[in-house]
């Protein structure tokens, strides 16, 4: 299976903050570049942590008003989480603002694999990080979403020449394969059961499908084999069809 990998749809012109970057620093540089956040990074380039807007303006929450009244007698309840508002609110420096660890992703992942990344730290961004986790560029939700620009054409090729031909060993006029605004239609019939639900699978993993719906029938119900497994995968389509 081909995927876009991060690192050709990240940008590798990054905008970043050191350890010691002062705090108004950091702001001019989202306000400059006109970004929602930005890595931070030591003398070697490797990723500290992350600054959001978010953690900015967490800070600014944080900070005690002018002229707000003080709750005296209060003792207060230290959490992990109100320990890190208040250091947030006493923050100067970028090394004292991000947050951390920072959740970061290689180049050579893919769309999908980043995509769930974000989904899970629920973050809108990636610093994209080398072999020796060295910064090199930044995927965003936007990025990502390139994938889903991908051309019917092109989606539909893709399925016929990686899915139905490399993987499942089928030639070409083994499946019809329409595409509509990314939904693929798959219809035909193939050996096995498991053939079957391989091929709706891998389609569903393929850059720029939306949905499958599946038409595909088969011949044969073989509950014990698994899409592994080498059996008939090796053989020409003509010999599996038999008689």
């Amino acid at each position: 299976m081909r995927h876009n990998k991060v690192g050709a749809l990240m940008a590798a012109d990054v905008v970043r903050a050191g350890y010691g970057t002062p705090f108004k620093e950091v702001a001019r540089l989202l306000a400059e570049h006109r970004i929602s956040g930005l890595p931070v990074v030591d003398d070697d380039e490797k990723v500290l942590g992350v600054i959001s807007e978010t953690d900015l303006m967490a800070r600014q929450a944080e900070a005690p008003g002018p002229s707000g009244p003080r709750r005296l007698f209060r003792r207060p309840r230290w959490t992990p989480g109100s320990r890190a508002r208040q250091a947030r609110a006493h923050a100067r420096t970028a090394g004292q603002l991000m947050s951390r660890p920072a959740i970061t992703v290689h180049g050579d992942a893919s769309a999908v694999e980043a995509a769930r990344v974000m989904a899970h730290h629920r973050v809108e961004r990636l610093p994209v990080v080398d072999d020796e986790e060295r910064l090199v560029g930044i995927v965003t939700r936007r990025d990502l979403l390139q994938v889903f620009l991908r051309p019917d054409a092109e989606i539909r090729q893709a399925i016929r020449d990686d899915v139905l031909g490399r993987a499942l060993g089928l030639p070409p006029d083994a499946v019809d394969v329409d595409v509509h605004e990314g939904v693929v239609i798959l219809t035909g019939q193939l050996e096995r059961r498991v053939d079957a639900s391989t091929a709706v699978e891998m389609c569903r993993q393929t850059d720029g499908v939306v949905a499958v719906v599946d038409h595909l029938t088969y011949r044969f119900d073989d509950p014990r084999l698994s899409p592994e497994e080498p059996a008939l995968h090796g053989l020409p389509y003509y010999w599996q069809r038999g008689p």
